[in-house]
């Protein structure tokens, strides 16, 4: 339960530069918490500070920055994260399991912390290629060799889990969103840029059932899990829609329109295949311009079931598709 003194509450937070982590922060200090924010790099230490956060030099390998900004806290949400198209199973671990086993063990040990709650991701259940809809947090964890960020958010929840009750009054929790959108989000960029190169094609046309999750409506549940809940939960927008229409719903805040061109999806698996063998072969730089891991996230139909947080959290999307479209279109004008 939520806390009665009249003293401040205080929350670390992990990736507050970032497109969740900023605005969390700022949701955070409109609810009078005092907000600590780990940043490595001048553009990072600038970004939290301007946000009124204070600054905690250091990255997830830095056991005294964690201890540091833990001290005193009640609450670690964990944001950081690596997320990228391509990449090696390597890489993505070091950040997304070895960094959330460092803050783990960091919060355990701090006397203080009585929750981290992580930032998780839906593809966390995706496994072979096949139609999942209305999935719940019963559906096991998943993790295969061609998607290696998905594979490195399982492998973290499950470090995260693990750690639950370590400690008399130590929880945690992992929020699972689908495709995270709102204004300022960093994938739009790279949306624009394929369709703008011409290289833009619909997965089998692009019918396939899309759950999202706003920014806003994430932030939500974020602040809600500060004082309930423990575990996993999905948490998305109350609108479903198909592929076609929620890309094509953001490229049009930005005055941009994708052709009509479209590939089966065996096809796209198969091109994508190559295209990641010739990649690693020659050591290409830069990233295919299509990865098995990104047919995974997109190209079959993926819903997710958020009844479990609507009655554990007290978990409401109050941002509908609509009105999410709406501030995207004027933060572009």
């Amino acid at each position: 339960m939520r806390e009665s003194s009249g003293e401040k509450r205080v929350a670390f937070v992990t990736g507050g530069s970032g497109f969740v982590g900023g605005r969390l922060i700022s949701a955070l200090i409109a609810q009078d918490w005092q907000v600590r924010a780990l940043a490595r790099g001048q553009k990072a230490v600038a970004t939290v500070k301007g946000l009124g956060a204070v600054v905690i030099e250091g990255d997830l390998t830095d056991r005294a920055a964690l201890l540091k900004g833990m001290s005193g806290s009640q609450i670690v949400f964990h944001v950081a994260a690596l997320f990228k198209m391509w990449g090696s199973q390597e890489e993505f671990d070091a950040v997304n399991v070895d960094g959330t086993r460092a803050l783990v063990n960091a919060a355990v040990e701090s006397q203080s912390i009585r929750k981290v709650i992580m930032v998780s991701a839906a593809a966390v259940v995706m496994g072979d290629p096949k139609p999942m809809e209305n999935v719940d947090e019963r559906v096991p964890l998943q993790q295969r060799s061609f998607a290696p960020y998905s594979a490195s958010k399982a492998a973290a929840e499950e470090v995260l889990h693990a750690a639950n009750g370590r400690r008399q009054g130590f929880e945690t929790v992992a929020l699972r969103p689908p495709m995270i959108w709102g204004p300022g989000m960093p994938t739009l960029d790279h949306m624009i840029n394929v369709v703008n190169s011409g290289n833009w094609q619909w997965p089998d046309q692009g019918k396939q059932a899309t759950s999202t999750c706003y920014v806003d409506n994430l932030i939500d549940a974020l602040l809600l899990a500060a004082d309930r809940g423990q575990g996993a939960y999905f948490v998305a927008d109350s609108d479903q829609r198909d592929f076609k229409s929620v890309v094509g719903g953001l490229l049009e805040t930005r005055g941009v329109k994708a052709s009509d061109k479209s590939i089966s999806f065996g096809m796209a698996w198969r091109v994508a295949g190559v295209m990641g063998f010739f990649w690693k072969l020659f050591r290409i730089k830069g990233e295919p311009p299509i990865t098995r891991q990104m047919l995974r996230l997109i190209g079959k139909p993926f819903t997710v079931n958020i009844d479990k947080a609507r009655r554990e959290l007290g978990y409401v999307p109050h941002v509908s598709w609509k009105q999410g479209i709406q501030k995207m279109t004027a933060s572009a004008q």
